[in-house]
């Protein structure tokens, strides 16, 4: 996967906030500020004696091109604070990594999708049991290029267009669309991730009703998604998926189109993704921890500070971080998996 954004720099500011957040100071509340600061280091004391100050270790990660952008800036962060611990993060597609993870050759794996029934089957067959882990959350993006009039699509329309069955050619071909009869002509180029992308079985299942199922004359971008913007804002009827990260990050050459599920049309935004109403392409996004990486302290210490500082994180990263319902709920689903 390519990406523009300046994970070292920005992770590094994104750091230091961290260690200095509420650090200003006014000198007419210098005695409650003593306090708020004595009370805080109380808390930094009990956290230290719960978490070794020199873990050491080593964590690999791979998989998805939508979840790799988030874990690569927590394990910067995570590095950080703890350099004792090496955090490696390959990118080779969901699919791809649940191969690796499957043959105990990773610690997690990043997943845009939940693990399939052979997948887990694979696994079990090496003795491997896991679980997922919500990291952030996602709103599947639909991409058209800035000129292109149309403002908002319906699942069944882009089905009519990404289907395996699909035959039309011209957006004037796709039946209902809100566009000009002068645009109706015009050419539809298609572009969306590879086989081994899990926002590619994510979007064939949730729009074409199975995983998999797609025109067979689509252009594959792999696990490039940038390749996907690039194709799209120089083609005026140019079309595709992203993730939201990758829309975000684009918002002057491309235009995500509004979604409407059966309850109107819906903009890809954060706030939509975390009340619901981006539906159906709103996700979870997860890592899949295995039990041999949680029985070691390094690995679960670094899932806890993923998912307390998911929203810091997927700032950086341009996706949409966790509910605190979310952020309780995956605390505890470390602390089970690991046995603490």
């Amino acid at each position: 996967m390519t990406s523009t954004r300046k994970f070292g720099a920005v992770a590094c500011a994104l750091g230091m906030s961290l260690v200095l957040a509420a650090c200003s100071s006014d000198s007419s509340d210098s005695a409650e500020e003593t306090t708020a600061a004595t009370t805080e280091e109380t808390a930094a004391e009990e956290a230290a004696e719960e978490v070794p100050t020199e873990l050491t270790g080593s964590i690999n990660l791979d998989g998805s091109s939508t979840v790799g952008p988030l874990s690569e800036v927590a394990a910067e962060l995570f590095m950080q604070e703890y350099p004792g611990v090496q955090v490696t993060v390959a990118v080779s597609g969901t699919g791809g990594g649940f191969e690796k993870f499957c043959k105990g050759e990773t610690d997690g794996n990043n997943a845009s999708r939940e693990i399939k029934d052979e997948e887990v089957a694979n696994c079990e067959a090496n003795g491997i049991a896991s679980d997922n882990i919500t990291v952030a959350n996602d709103a599947l993006t639909i991409l058209v290029n800035q000129d292109n009039p149309l403002q908002c699509i319906t699942i069944e329309q882009a089905n009519q267009i990404w289907g395996a069955d699909a035959t039309v050619s011209t957006w004037g071909e796709v039946e209902g669309l809100d566009i000009p009869a002068d645009f109706g002509d015009t050419s539809i180029a298609l572009y969306g991730p590879g086989t081994d992308s899990g926002t590619f079985d994510f979007f064939t299942d949730i729009v074409n009703g199975e995983e998999g199922n797609i025109r067979i004359d689509y252009t594959s971008i792999g696990e490039d998604d940038n390749a996907a913007v690039t194709a799209i804002s120089g083609d005026v009827g140019a079309m595709g998926f992203v993730p939201f990260a990758f829309y975000q990050e684009s918002l002057d050459l491309v235009k995500g189109l509004e979604i409407d599920g059966g309850d109107g049309c819906i903009a890809p935004t954060s706030e939509n993704v975390l009340n619901g109403s981006y539906s159906p392409l709103g996700r979870e996004l997860y890592v899949y921890a295995s039990d041999a990486a949680l029985s070691k302290p390094e690995t679960v210490e670094f899932f806890n500070f993923y998912i307390n500082n998911a929203a810091d994180i997927a700032s950086v990263a341009g996706a949409v971080g966790l509910s605190p319902e979310q952020t309780e709920e995956q605390l505890a689903k470390v602390a089970t998996l690991s046995g603490s």
